[in-house]
């Protein structure tokens, strides 16, 4: 079955949304050639649907480096695009780095901050205009496109390289010859035919066509919890059975399994085997899991979020029909709506098989349709449903389903992104209904249907559930619908810290629909109906500093003071005396919400402090409007980096020249030498072009130059200075990216000349004060006193990325994950490993939430026991990892296993909280060299930060494992795993000494 994401199973004409990139070659050798590009471009521009926001473009030049003209929501209808394309200026500049331009496009370009529509299901399309042979290596950044599912059109010149544009284009079709750019109107009806041919049709009300599809993607989820221990190997015979039908190839049918009953296991990925004789050998092995509760809502958010996707072998955005077969045993335990309605709206075809003991109006709910629902009384008659399976299998529906509308930035945003937060614990049975009434009440004044506003609804009692997510629902009858029907939770404790920590780390997310960093207010509403037995410090803290805007609602039952620490301030804690009450407060609730105004920068305290160190960046104004006042520009930031105190682990400084468009000169990370830096300054040359967006290039320098790849150390707490000089009113918006640098902690300094708005300057600024003034840019010398002075006693603000830099003995956060070998060969060592993996769980601080704790096993592929958001207490960890089984395998693939915990672990929806300053520390335990390369994914994790312990025994090899260690200090060896507790020391020590503190109040001290 096709998938609402698919570029191709049916011809439509007029595709109705394209996400399109052109990358054009500015390079010195193709300076005659440029105008010719301008006119295709805008010819190509002149045929898509931009106005009605269907097709979105994005125009980047490159040579030596990229340089963006303007991203894909940069502007929003065609004849702004226009405008610009036609203003363009040749780059310039040599030599030509192609394969640096597209990785640059993957990284930055094609993302969702930058306007993509990927995720959604949009196509994405590159068109590349080179007039030469790139100087450096395009494979990989080729390839990493290609596994985006990033459709490329490469145009080439007599001085390109045939083999080069082939092996950039999506297809050999897809790489096209003109003799001369003159030439392009030539190829221009061959691009076009190509480009209508992706057929994604974004409009909710498409029609449904039949195909018969030649690939499909398969994947198994098999219910293993205690209740199904009997009817396992039938579901065995039945997968086996079902497998021997397909035409199995890496381009034809792919298959996965995954089991799972309490979490989820995969046992073999998409991309695993190639062969249907692999997969029938793979799934004869299986064993039985055992477990409970069986929770089907997890597994199936599971499989959405790590099976169905590229770098597990689905191939969902190229369109090959994606299938998911539930075989099921029995009623979920967790709430099934939300993941089944996600995975609907991403076009997989659900195919429910249950017995007598499962629950079928949960299994018609998870299904396509209830056609797609399949019954068995045993699972010992699964034979009598195959044909009616195989036939379900073999006529595919294209389903075009609504896509979410993309959100506009406009200049008072009146939107907000709303999250209630129900106490669903068994001492809010009775008063449940009432939260209903009032969820639904409240969702009726909200301006839901217009893209506004956005909504979502969470339940908790000793954990949370998610109802429904901030982009799961567009319209306010689907929202009212779903909130009738919930259902109460029940459970206990009531762990309201637990719930406020999970919201912040998974509802408050771009993945999930918030629009945090575009502004757009961030509110939660919480009902609560007793004391919390978890603390509630650190999570309200945490999500205080996120901006989010926090209304709780207690009664009778509530602790006052716990509902103040929650709230974002006094009179936002409301009471009631129980729950059938709430209508008195509505009223105060409403007035509340409709205050919200687009600044929701925290007020986090401010201390000040001499910095020892600073990053500081320097934004020139390089529009045609500042061309006599540039070498004044330059001669400024000269004498200002001659007062820094320049080195590695001293001052660092970048510059950055913007007009239309921002580009860098170097970055914080370029050069350690003052002597560098000033003679890099000397030969700036001004850059010309309009019109002047500070906006963008604020966005511009918040999401390119601030960050840890950059130079910028704002993660270890050392102060961030941006310095403005500005010399014109701004064409776009500031407002949003002003105050996103703010919340970031970023201090600004604005520089104008008489030509400059000085409301819109003050409006960037750290504050009026930071705020400068001269009437032209000659005049700089004038203020270069006070600049001194603003930047020696920098403002370090407490923002949610910041860790203090203070040493502290004991570190108060860490993300702990340990990688154990479960192959053939540890068979005998792994109750040595479990019982290490236990002594070191006891020295951590898990029950505060300080510490997490995450466990893979792998062998030929990686298994996850539990993820760093699975478990928040040490009891809880320590049960797991005694009950943990060896997983055998073979062979040992480290290397994968490792790239696996960069794509999977380590991320925010995994429970990492890297991108909030916390350390990362992985500990492998190896016993024998690995089957694959361990090169590319070692460094993968050290350039992420993550710090690799890794302990061998004397069958590994030593080598393998200092590559691998983040130093040679870290790879630690044993004669055998029974020797563990030799080392057990030495690495608890190398842990104490990791000093980032995340304890989100912790003072700011004194820095010289």
């Amino acid at each position: 079955m096709a998938t609402p994401m698919t570029p191709t199973v049916t011809v439509v004409t007029h595709p109705t949304g394209r996400d399109v990139v052109f990358l054009l070659d500015g390079s010195d050798g193709t300076r005659t050639g440029f105008p010719a590009m301008q006119d295709f471009v805008q010819r190509v521009v002149e045929t898509l649907s931009v106005d009605d926001n269907k097709d979105r473009v994005s125009v980047v030049q490159y040579s030596r480096d990229p340089a963006v003209q303007f991203y894909l929501n940069t502007y929003a209808t065609k004849v702004e695009i226009l405008d610009i394309v036609r203003g363009l200026r040749h780059k310039g500049g040599r030599p030509l780095n192609t394969g640096a331009a597209l990785q640059y496009l993957r990284n930055n370009v094609f993302t969702a901050s930058a306007g993509s529509r990927r995720l959604e299901g949009v196509p994405q399309v590159l068109i590349l205009l080179s007039g030469g042979r790139s100087s450096d290596s395009v494979d990989a950044p080729a390839s990493a496109l290609k596994q985006l599912g990033v459709l490329t059109f490469v145009i080439g010149t007599k001085g390109s390289d045939r083999r080069e544009l082939q092996k950039i284009s999506h297809d050999d079709n897809s790489a096209l010859s003109v003799s001369d750019f003159t030439d392009l109107q030539r190829i221009q009806q061959q691009l076009q035919s190509s480009l209508e041919a992706l057929v994604i049709d974004v409009t909710p009300e498409s029609p449904t066509v039949l195909v018969e599809p030649a690939q499909k993607d398969i994947v198994f989820l098999l219910d293993g919890s205690d209740g199904t221990r009997n009817g396992f190997p039938a579901m065995r015979d039945f997968v086996e059975k079902v497998v021997e039908k397909l035409n199995v190839g890496e381009s034809k049918d792919r298959v996965s399994v995954v089991q799972y009953s309490s979490d989820a296991e995969v046992h073999f990925d998409l991309n695993t085997y190639t062969t249907k004789e692999d997969i029938v050998d793979s799934v004869r092995g299986l064993r039985h899991r055992g477990g409970r509760p069986l929770n089907t809502g997890a597994a199936l958010q599971y499989v959405r979020d790590n099976v169905f996707t590229n770098s597990a072998g689905s191939r969902r955005l190229q369109g090959v029909p994606q299938i998911l077969i539930l075989l099921n045993g029995g009623r979920s335990f967790d709430n099934v709506d939300t993941p089944a309605s996600v995975l609907k709206q991403q076009g997989i075809i659900v195919i429910g098989i249950g017995t007598r003991s499962s629950d079928s109006g949960e299994l018609r709910k998870i299904s396509h349709d209830p056609n797609y629902t399949l019954s068995v009384s045993e699972f010992t008659d699964l034979p009598s449903v195959q044909e009616q399976l195989t036939s379900l299998m073999s006529t595919g529906l294209v389903m075009a389903t609504p896509m979410t509308p993309t959100v506009t930035v406009v200049t008072h945003p009146t939107g907000r992104d709303v999250v209630f937060l129900l106490d669903g614990s068994d001492g809010t049975r009775t008063g449940f209904p009432a939260m209903q009434d009032f969820v639904q009440r409240v969702v009726e004044t909200l301006s839901v249907d217009d893209n506004k506003d956005r909504v979502s609804v969470v339940q908790y009692s000793r954990d949370p559930a998610v109802q429904f997510y901030l982009n799961t629902y567009a319209t306010k009858v689907e929202i009212l619908d779903i909130v009738r029907g919930l259902r109460h939770k029940g459970g206990r404790p009531l762990n309201t810290g637990a719930a406020l920590q999970y919201l912040r780390n998974n509802v408050f997310t771009a993945s999930a629909g918030s629009r945090r960093l575009e502004g757009v207010p961030q509110v939660l509403i919480l009902l609560s109906g007793g004391r919390s037995s978890d603390s509630v410090d650190a999570p309200a803290s945490a999500l205080k500093q996120l901006g989010v805007l926090t209304f709780v609602i207690g009664t009778k039952g509530s602790d006052r003071r716990e509902l103040q620490k929650i709230s974002h301030d006094d009179n936002s804690a409301l009471s009631v005396s129980d729950f059938t009450d709430l209508q008195r407060i509505q009223q105060q609730l409403q007035s509340s919400l409709e205050a919200l105004v687009i600044d929701v920068t925290p007020e986090s305290p401010t201390v000040l402090v001499e910095p020892a160190q600073k990053d500081i960046v320097f934004l020139l104004d390089g529009s045609d409007g500042t061309r006599n006042g540039f070498p004044a520009m330059r001669d400024f930031v000269e004498k200002v980096v001659e007062k820094l105190n320049v080195g590695e682990s001293k001052d660092r400084v970048s510059v950055v020249q913007y007009s239309s468009d921002a580009e860098v000169h170097f970055d914080l990370n370029t050069y350690t030498t003052k002597e560098d830096i000033v003679d890099s300054v000397r030969g700036l040359r001004h850059r010309g072009g309009r019109p002047l967006n500070t906006g963008a290039a604020l966005q511009y320098v918040r999401d390119n130059v601030f960050t840890n790849s950059a130079g910028s150390r704002r993660l270890q707490g050392v102060p961030q200075i941006l310095i403005l000089l500005n010399g014109g009113r701004s064409f776009d918006n500031v407002d949003t990216p002003a105050s996103v640098l703010k919340q970031q902690g970023i201090i600004v300094i604005g520089i104008g000349t008489r030509s400059s708005d000085s409301g819109e300057l003050r409006k960037i600024s750290h504050d009026p004060n930071y705020t400068l003034s001269v009437s032209e840019f000659t005049d700089l010398p004038s203020v270069q006193e006070q600049l001194t002075s603003l930047m020696s006693t920098g403002l370090v603000m407490a923002t949610p990325m910041t860790p203090t830099v203070t040493v502290v003995t004991h570190p108060t956060g860490r993300d702990v994950v340990f990688l154990l070998d479960g192959s053939d060969g540890t068979r005998t060592g792994f109750p040595a490993m479990q019982d290490f993996v236990q002594r070191v769980v006891e020295t951590l601080s898990v029950d505060d939430n300080k510490d997490r704790v995450s466990v893979v096993q792998y062998s030929r592929d990686p298994a996850v026991q539990f993820y760093l958001n699975t478990y928040a207490t040490k009891v809880e960890i320590l049960d797991i990892v005694r009950g943990l089984r060896h997983k055998g395998g073979r062979p040992l693939n480290t290397g994968a296993a490792l790239q696996y915990l960069r794509n999977n672990v380590f991320t925010a929806s995994a429970g990492s909280r890297r991108l909030e300053g916390v350390p990362q520390v992985l500990i492998l335990l190896s016993g024998g060299r690995s089957s694959d390369s361990v090169d590319a994914p070692a460094s993968a994790l050290k350039q992420l930060g993550v710090l690799t312990f890794v302990i061998g025994t004397k069958g590994s090899d030593r080598r393998e494992l200092q590559k691998i260690s983040h130093d040679d200090n870290s790879a630690l060896s044993v004669s055998d795993f029974t020797d563990l507790q030799r080392i057990q020391q030495q690495l608890q020590s190398s842990l104490e000494a990791l000093v980032i503190d995340v304890t989100p109040e912790s003072p700011t001290v004194l820095g010289m």
